[in-house]
């Protein structure tokens, strides 16, 4: 197991100091090919997703999918090291994707690798997806045409592998009041701030009846706001953006119509629909065996391309969300350690 974890390690090494800014991960993906080719993995490449299935496929099985991603965010300007330079000290591995999605892209591909030669009932997947964290066209929407029917997947962000059976949507929403210009001195014009306040103020306030006991509330949150050019004059346009993020219980398509009817002034445009909420069952086999192993699903509230499966998903990871998107982001060597042993002990046992 060792030899993996030396494997993971170097490749993530790599992979830091290859820059990999989401819809710019052309490097990073060569770099991936290159690897794979090495380890002798035939893979497929569609843009730059990469992924490799196992050698005694049989169409006849089921499939699992490990899957993570190999874009990041842009590195914070608080940074006290240098984002793209893996700087080992002890266990802890610094540089940016470190821990998002670095740390579970190269354990899932270890644990790939090694149950290639152990004894499975179900064929298995592994796939690197690009431009999740901006949702991108080019990530993993644009791969899953080419990928084979998918039973379920696995997903490598960090939970500190725990199972997050449950994820959050998300769905943004451009509000536009208008109103009509004039000088601020006379009475004169229709103010576009104040046509869009009582819109506001019911966003604000009204809160959707349906819990989820993993997920907690649908929650809506107006975060932009803009009007105005200067001070002496009526603004004749308002327009903000409402960030909903959604449980399993409401579909964004749904919430849409629902909040465009309540609306009594603002007209509201959905940039997408796409990135539904998305829930496991924890009836289903790869729950039920993570029960088995002590673990405690929760359900996440930030998104993942698991948004983008239109099958049964869970996330799975080492380690932590807080550090995500974070200065001087790190993860544990023995978090890559554990999360390898994990995934092989989870997918050793599992009965599809």
């Amino acid at each position: 197991m060792e030899q993996y974890v030396h494997d993971a390690v170097e490749l993530l090494k790599q992979l830091i100091a290859t820059p990999r800014v989401s819809r710019d991960e052309a490097k990073a993906a060569d770099v991936m090919a290159a690897q794979l080719e090495r380890w002798g993995l035939g893979y497929g490449r569609e843009g730059n997703n990469l992924w490799v299935g196992c050698t005694d496929w049989d169409n006849n099985r089921p499939t699992l999918m490990l899957n993570a991603h190999i874009d990041t965010v842009k590195p914070v300007a608080t940074w006290t090291r240098a984002p793209f330079e893996p700087t080992l000290e002890g266990d802890v591995l610094y540089g940016l994707g470190s821990n998002d999605c670095g740390g579970g892209l190269v354990a899932t591909l270890q644990a790939y690798r090694v149950m290639l030669h152990r004894p499975r009932t179900y064929n298995i997947l592994w796939v690197c997806s690009a431009e999740e964290e901006v949702s991108g066209k080019d990530g993993f929407s644009r791969v899953l045409p080419k990928l084979p029917p998918i039973n379920v997947a696995i997903v490598g962000e960090p939970t500190g592998m725990q199972p997050a059976t449950a994820e959050k949507g998300l769905m943004v929403v451009d509000g536009y009041a208008d109103g009509k210009s004039g000088h601020a001195a006379r009475n004169e014009g229709v103010n576009a701030i104040y046509e869009a306040l009582d819109d506001l103020v019911w966003l604000r306030d009204y809160k959707f009846r349906k819990e989820s006991p993993l997920l907690g509330p649908t929650k809506m949150t107006v975060t932009v706001v803009e009007s105005g050019t200067q001070h002496n004059v009526v603004p004749d346009r308002l327009h903000f953006i409402l960030d909903v993020r959604t449980n399993e219980y409401y579909q964004n398509e749904y919430l849409f119509e629902f909040l465009r009817k309540r609306m009594k002034k603002c007209r509201l445009e959905a940039r997408s629909f796409r990135l539904h909420s998305s829930a496991i069952s924890h009836d289903h086999p790869l729950v039920q065996r993570c029960l088995q192993m002590g673990k405690t699903p929760f359900g996440s509230p930030t998104l993942s391309d698991q948004a983008l499966m239109p099958f049964p998903s869970m996330k799975l990871g080492p380690g932590e969300s807080s550090r995500s998107h974070s200065a001087d982001e790190f993860i544990r060597i023995s978090e890559i350690r554990d999360a390898i042993t994990t995934y092989v002990a989870l997918l050793s046992g599992l009965q599809l």
